[in-house]
């Protein structure tokens, strides 16, 4: 599949920011961090500014963007539906919370509870709308949706421990959310993408064409000769190689470098803690960005069997 830009911009920013957001709506409630505006804000400010920033990206990989409210209308069978609304709903209580916290010097505990419980819904939507997707082998699997929601705590948990050193605050709590959430990201990533590597597969050119059992077929002729549509979504590949070379940075940036500097900070405190956490955030920022280019470049459509692909 073609790694859109605004596909990836999407997934990784809105991620990261539901996940700051369900970690620092969290953090209030249970006291770890108090309720006085500076610290509303400088949480609170940044998950909503790549929340927003993520789903205007979306907006671009829409032929028509000004249909973009379409998308709500069907909300009863399309994951892509109830992800628009979940998204939408999402800023209710966040915004309570966040007026809450930044005016009133106070923690509204259902707008905290509903502000998490929100996020940590529209990054499932998110996960589903590709895991339900049955000609898309890789993305159809049981790990695609856990995958999402352990990444976008991981990130969040990661943001939040820079923002927190840089507050003084609740640092010891996003620290250990961190360290325990990036493992578990990066581990359900790596059986995620051993899963697709050693999966069967699922259909054949020659079932596409109705020919049943081990009966060989090979593509003659394209469908047509020009570009289209669907070859510019579908037709993109990327070598072996180059795809197991990109997996190994995504551990060492995803897993690798953060959670050493992210304990280390801890065991350091102090001033330590933020200087250590800065090069975390960047590096799990790249390794996010690897992660999300290489769903989308090792992703491969059944319709490419009219195409040449002899497998999907």
């Amino acid at each position: 599949m073609r790694p859109a830009a605004s596909l990836l911009l999407f997934t990784t920013l809105s991620g990261a920011g539901y996940g700051l957001l369900a970690v620092w709506a969290l953090s209030g409630l249970a006291g770890v961090l108090p309720p006085e505006p500076l610290a509303g804000a400088v949480g609170l400010v940044p998950a909503l500014l790549l929340i927003g920033g993520g789903l205007l990206a979306s907006t671009f990989h829409l032929a028509r963007p000004d249909r973009a409210w379409r998308a709500f209308s069907q909300w009863r069978t399309s994951w892509l539906s109830r992800e628009a609304v979940a998204a939408v709903a999402t800023f209710a209580p966040a915004l309570v919370l966040a007026f809450g916290w930044l005016l009133g010097g106070r923690v509204p505990p259902l707008a905290a509870f509903l502000s998490a419980a929100g996020a940590g819904l529209t990054v499932l939507c998110t996960g589903q709308i590709y895991a339900t997707l049955v000609p898309v082998p890789r993305w159809h699997q049981p790990l695609t949706t856990p995958v999402f929601l352990a990444m976008a705590l991981a990130s969040g948990a990661t943001l939040a421990v820079l923002l927190t050193a840089a507050l003084g605050s609740g640092t010891t709590a996003a620290g250990l959310t961190a360290l325990v959430a990036l493992p578990l990201a990066w581990g359900l990533k790596l059986l995620w993408w051993r899963s697709g590597d050693r999966a069967p597969p699922r259909a054949t050119a020659a079932a596409a064409i109705g020919l049943a059992g081990e009966t060989p077929a090979r593509l003659v002729e394209p469908a047509h000769s020009a570009g289209s549509w669907l070859l510019e979504e579908t037709g993109f590949r990327v070598a072996r190689r180059h795809a197991a070379r990109l997996r190994r940075l995504a551990l060492l940036f995803g897993v690798g470098l953060p959670w050493p500097l992210l304990a280390l900070g801890l065991l350091a405190g102090g001033g330590w803690t933020l200087l250590f956490a800065l090069p975390a955030v960047l590096a799990k920022a790249l390794a996010l960005a690897i992660e999300r280019w290489l769903f989308f470049a090792e992703a491969r459509h059944m319709v490419g069997l009219w195409y040449g692909e002899a497998a999907v």
